[in-house]
């Protein structure tokens, strides 16, 4: 009989990056690697698991932008270009390495995950969301939501209108891709203010996830720490991460993804190919980009890439199983040490980015399979749980109030309020002003109705916490800062036409067909609860 619980939850979030306006957007293909690499390996795993008996459970939250993209047309139809590409391009990688015995064991092992790819992303017409559903129906992923353009909520709770719009619009959205409503909410970069829990309780949201510290000086002092939820006030519980097993993966010093015998994710076909050889496969302009396709592993702490030995997956996957097992075995012991002292059964909540497994972790999804597995078939000392069976079987917890948090650099806010992204704060917030004052009016008609409506979304997209932290990180910081100015100045055209009664219909039209997130959105959100 087990004493212990253990739930994995995976925040699977990718900014809205849409460009019908151009041909090629570099930007895009962070939506596409994540497909090949993140998505696609999940539902095979998840494949695997049904067919083999194991009854898994898993959190999951997938972001309003990212479920939009996932069933966009133009974005799906882009995919296959870029999938078709990466087909041809490993055909040629086999062929050209016909006589050298370790690259071409490498390029058939990237042609035969290619050809996985191709078949489930066709198995299932294109439309990923649709296979993850299908798990969330059978109760073993609990899939939850996050606020509807992942703005970062302690940062506007000034305008409990803008908060209030970021909760609804995800709820709401969330409904109509999954056909109910939604349990629990990732609170984007896990950030909490106290009173925020109000509002979740009023979206009918049952749960939400914190950094442990928010557990841990939350008041009164949870006698359990972060090792059981607690319930706010207002009935909504909250979760807290579990440190100890978070480092064991995150951790770039002692974390299992640093292991020597995974793939190296910074060296690429894509850059050491030569020239004329890989000039159809980077970006139109002839400059180099990561392809996909990596030859290479960690080998060593502290070597230069071109220091790196060749990778081999079998090694890699002995690895991975090891390292579940590893990770297995500390959580028994955690459970069992925390069962002797709280005298109950503890939950260790282990919150990761999705992304993680898969691309940037090209082995994590290979990590999640063997430990479902042996979690399944060798122990006995805990089970695997997802949020909402948890709270339904122990729906007795203390009560208490939360402790402001995030799970960014310090636990606080400034990675995202610091001197690389401060400039944007004053524009969001007039932008939040100029919008609760529109949702006052009554649109005199359906052209005014819609710009009504496209405003919203364009303060929705500005507010995208993704823009300060890329700034913050110094990564492709000239597109964060581009899409922060575009969504506030579009905004701001249609607030002047609006007020001054003149909607410029053409470029509503394109406006729409080009940040069409939210397409049954309605201003109103934005009134005064």
């Amino acid at each position: 009989m087990s004493i212990g619980y253990l739930a994995l939850v995976l925040h699977a979030h990718l900014p809205f990056v849409r460009h019908p306006e151009s041909d090629f957007v570099l930007e895009e293909e962070w939506l596409f690697e994540a497909i090949t690499e993140t998505y696609v390996p999940l539902i095979t795993m998840f494949e695997g698991l049904k067919r083999d008996g194991v009854d898994f459970k898993l959190t999951m939250s997938m972001t309003p932008p990212l479920v939009s993209m996932l069933r966009d047309p133009l974005l799906q139809d882009r995919y296959d270009e870029h999938l078709s590409k990466l087909e041809e391009l490993i055909e040629m990688e086999v062929e050209r390495n016909e006589h050298n015995g370790h690259l071409r064991y490498l390029a058939e092992h990237y042609a035969e995950e290619f050809s996985h790819v191709r078949e489930i992303w066709e198995k299932y017409d294109r439309d990923l969301i649709k296979a993850f559903k299908q798990y969330q129906d059978s109760n073993n992923l609990e899939i939850i939501t996050c606020g509807a353009t992942h703005g970062y909520l302690p940062l506007m709770k000034m305008y409990p209108e803008a908060v209030w719009a970021q909760v609804k619009v995800a709820v709401e959205s969330y409904a109509e891709h999954f056909d109910r409503p939604p349990n629990g909410i990732w609170l984007p970069e896990c950030a909490y203010y106290e009173g925020v829990e109000r509002m979740l309780a009023d979206a009918g949201l049952r749960y939400f996830l914190t950094d442990g510290h928010g557990i841990l000086y939350a008041r009164p002092r949870p006698r359990f720490g972060s090792y059981a939820p607690i319930y706010t006030e207002t009935g909504v519980a909250a979760f807290g991460r579990d440190h100890e097993s978070s480092q064991q993966v995150w951790s770039s010093q002692v974390g299992y993804p640093g292991a020597a015998e995974y793939r190296e994710f910074y060296r690429d076909l894509g850059w050491d190919a030569e020239y004329e050889y890989i000039k159809p496969y980077v970006m139109p302009n002839g400059q180099r980009k990561n392809v996909g396709i990596k030859y290479h592993k960690i080998t060593g702490k502290g070597l230069g890439l071109s220091d790196k030995d060749w990778y081999d997956p079998y090694w890699a996957r002995e690895k991975a199983a090891e390292h579940a097992a590893n990770f297995m075995f500390n959580r028994e012991r955690q459970v069992e040490h925390l069962h002797g002292i709280m005298q109950r059964p503890p939950v260790i909540v282990s919150p990761y980015d999705a992304e993680l497994f898969g691309h940037w972790w090209y082995e994590g999804p290979w990590f999640l399979d063997y430990l479902f597995r042996k979690t399944w078939f060798d122990q006995g000392t805990y089970e695997m749980t997802h949020l909402a069976d948890y709270l339904r079987d122990n729906p007795t917890q203390q009560v208490a109030k939360p402790s402001q948090s995030s799970w960014g650099y310090k636990g606080f806010h400034e990675y995202w309020l610091n001197e690389t992204n401060s400039w944007i704060y004053p524009h969001l917030h007039k932008a939040a002003e100029r919008m609760i004052d529109l949702a006052k009016r009554e649109p005199a008609d359906d052209l005014e109705w819609r710009a009504l409506n496209q405003a919203a979304r364009e303060l929705l997209l500005a507010q995208s916490s993704d823009w300060a932290f890329i700034m913050r990180t110094g990564t492709m910081v000239p597109y964060a800062v581009r899409r922060t100015r575009s969504h506030l100045s579009r905004f701001t055209k249609l607030w002047e036409d609006i007020n001054e009664g003149k909607v410029d219909s053409g470029w509503l039209v394109k406006l729409e067909a080009i940040d069409n997130i939210f397409p049954n959105i309605n201003y109103r959100v934005y009134r005064s609860l």
